[in-house]
Formats: structure tokens, sequence, C-alpha cells
């Protein structure tokens, strides 16, 4: 069996598993995605090559995931899921999913005693997702075995008391394989192995695989690569397409402004040998640079780390506040002080709401300035208080940082 005929085949075999039929380009990403996480062999000169057992079926748990493009997580999640009861209370002493639809494949006597196999990713326990259920006919009657996580029910005996029909997650979408499923998967592989006809697809599967492969080399990424990708708000000049730039002993990746994300920093925090706080150092001189430059902001806005690519960072969609009914008779205040706080206090939680997190600090020092002519007294005083409420690690960073200095000589900075 090929991958593209398999593709094909799965695809038919499926077609009329819901209400609608199925999109034939939703096959096509779900193998996409079993490649990628290499349950598939990778690359166009494996086009021709015979896929194994245990490739296939591997490409059948894939088909539990309603998302295309997680098939790969989902063929990694329940082909590691274990019987429930152990290897020796399970349908032909199986020791894993994955080893039991390989077995489906290969045992003509194993398929003609198949009932139902129902796959699904849905959660199955705390911190748990994806279960299998198989249902055998055998000697004594109906025999079930469940597959859940390893971490869970395989002590012997557990089996006699385990809950089979009982679900987890309030509603659950799964996979139904029955006999005939099996039966054609295995016919069309062994007429394949035996007659060895060419593929049924030119090729043209491995097309964005072969893309993205170049998008990596262009970008500078390593299998080790580990990315901090920095949303940057900005009206300096900035490439139309995504760019690797050379910035001091550093190299950073720039992505353009799209429909749906804002224009973003990725940094490789493995190939630059930098932490996240050093990286968005980094990230943070290179916006300087480029502001005098252009003579206009740029914006350091969130992120996160962790991606193996570079990859774009979202747009923000903050919500606003409406109400039906919209009462406000307010006064101005009198006093000129506090006019300026309250003024004082928008442009700090303006500054706060664009990452411009010294400028709203700073905005909320002036505000404590206005009434308390000795500030660093009134924070010594007031910071117990705040203490409570923050983090123990927030809390020892700061005690470690400021080291003998006062807890309100450190916050002024001096």
């Amino acid at each position: 069996m090929y991958a593209s005929n398999l593709e094909q085949l799965l695809f038919d075999l499926t077609g009329t598993a819901d209400v609608s039929p199925g999109d034939r380009s939703d096959m096509a990403r779900r193998f996409d995605a079993l490649r990628r996480f290499g349950r598939l062999p990778q690359g166009r000169q494996n086009h021709a090559s015979l896929l194994n057992d245990e490739q296939i079926a591997a490409a059948i748990l894939g088909l539990a995931s309603d998302k295309p493009n997680w098939a790969g997580n989902a063929s990694l999640l329940l082909g590691n899921l274990a019987p429930v009861g152990g290897p020796e209370a399970a349908a032909y002493r199986a020791s894993s999913l994955l080893g039991a639809v390989r077995i489906l494949l290969s045992d003509e006597r194993a398929r003609q005693s198949l009932i139902r196999l129902s796959l699904s990713g849905a959660e199955s326990g705390i911190n748990a997702n994806g279960f299998g259920i198989l249902k055998i006919r055998a000697a004594d009657g109906v025999t079930t075995t469940s597959f859940v996580s390893r971490l869970a029910y395989h002590e012997r005996g557990s089996e006699k008391t385990y809950d089979h029909d009982g679900q987890y997650s309030p509603a659950s979408r799964a996979l139904s394989l029955n006999s005939r499923f099996f039966d054609r998967v295995a016919r069309d592989t062994a007429h394949i192995r035996q007659i060895k006809p060419p593929p049924i697809s030119d090729g043209s599967e491995y097309d964005a695989e072969e893309a993205e492969q170049r998008r990596r080399e262009k970008l500078g990424v390593r299998p080790d690569s580990r990315y901090l990708m920095i949303g940057v708000d900005n009206q300096v000049t900035w490439p139309m397409h995504e760019t690797l730039v050379h910035f001091d002993r550093f190299s950073l990746v720039l992505l353009p402004k799209t429909r749906d994300h804002v224009q973003s920093v990725s940094i490789d925090l493995t190939a630059n040998k930098l932490s996240m706080r050093e990286a968005r150092t980094v990230v943070n001189r290179f916006l300087s640079l480029i502001t005098w430059c252009d003579d206009q902001f740029a914006v350091a806005q969130d992120g996160w780390a962790g991606n193996r690519v570079p990859s774009p960072v979202p747009r923000r969609d903050l919500a606003s506040t409406t109400a039906h009914h919209w009462i406000f008779d307010r006064r101005l205040p009198a006093d000129v002080d506090t006019r300026r706080a309250l003024a004082l206090y928008r442009e700090g939680r303006n500054a706060e709401q664009n990452y411009l997190v010294s400028f709203a600090v700073l905005s909320y020092y002036k505000i404590i300035e206005l009434r308390h002519k000795e500030t660093i007294k009134w924070l010594e005083a007031a910071f117990p208080l705040v203490e409570k409420t923050l983090r123990d690690v927030i809390v020892r960073a700061f005690h470690e940082e400021r080291g003998n200095r006062s807890v309100g000589s450190h916050i002024v900075g001096y």
C-alpha cells in the first residue's frame, strides 16, 4: 500500500460517515499532518515506498481527529493508549491501541471476530485525552476492551470493574470502524504489495512539504529551534514578506502584517543562545534602533515562546463594555490635583494597554507624588499590603533584585 493510495482509500471508506460528504482536501491535509509527525514516510523520494502495517495503522488512527491538521497528534496519542487490565486481559492480547489495529490489518480471524472499534480524541480523564473501545465476538460472548492513558487502570483485574460505557467528557465525537472497513484495507494492501502497481498520485502531495522545507531553510530554522514571538505595533519601515535579518550578532525573523496578524519579530532562543528575558531585550534594542532611523514609533507587544518555527502573532481583538441603558451624570472635579491625577491615570492605563510599561509606571508614580510628597516613605508603608496579593515567585524575585536597598528606594530607582 502506497501513502497516496491509502489516502484515496480512506477517503472512500469514510465518505458515508457523516450527513455531509467528505472533503477531499481534508484528507490531504490529514495525511500532510501525519507526515509532519513522522507517522508516514516524508519526502518525495518515498513517494513509491510501500507502507508497513504500523504506518497504515497510524494513518487509520489519524482519522479520529475531527480537525485534519490534528491528525498527527491524534495518531500519536491514540496509538500509545494501553488496554485496561493489561495485555493479558485485552482482545488479541494487544499491548497498545496501535498494536490492536495492526493485528486487525494482518489477521483475518481477528477481523472476522470484530464487532466495532471506536476511536475518540475526547477528554477521557483529568489531563488526559483519547480512548478506544474494541468489541469482539468471543467463545463466551461479546468481549469489550477499553484503551486509555497508560497512567490509569492497568493493574491486573481492573477490566472487571471498569465502566466501558462510561464517558468522562460531557460530549464527545467517536469514529466507529467495523470489520468491512478493515477487510477492505487489508485486501487492497495485499493486492498492491503483490502486484506493485505505480502509485495513483504524481507526487504533488509533497509540494507543500518541500515548500515549507525551503521556507525553513531561508529563515534559518534548525531542528532544535525554539522561537520567541513578539507582536509589534509600529509605523516604521517593515518588510512585505517573511525576512531573516541580522542585528549585531543575533538573527531575527520579521513577519509582515496580514488581515489577521500584526507585524511581529521571531527570535530563535536556541540558535542565539538567549533566555526569554535576554531575547526581549534584544528585540527592544532592535526596535529602538529602527525607531531612531525612521523617526516613527515601534511598540513591542506581548508574545509567547516554544514554537519550532517562526509563527505570526494574531491581531488583538479587544472586547468592549456596553450597556442597554447607559446613565452618566457626573461633574468635573473642582480640585486641580484631582483632575491632574485623572489625566495621569488615563495616560498610564493607555500606556499599559499598549505595552509601554515603563511609561505606565511613571504615570502612576506621578499620581502618588501629587498626594504624598515623601513618596519613598509612602511606598514603604504601602508595599506590605500589595505584597500579600502577589505570587511568591514574584515576591522572591523582587527581593533578590533589590538586595540591600530599601523597598521604596528600589521601586523609585535610587
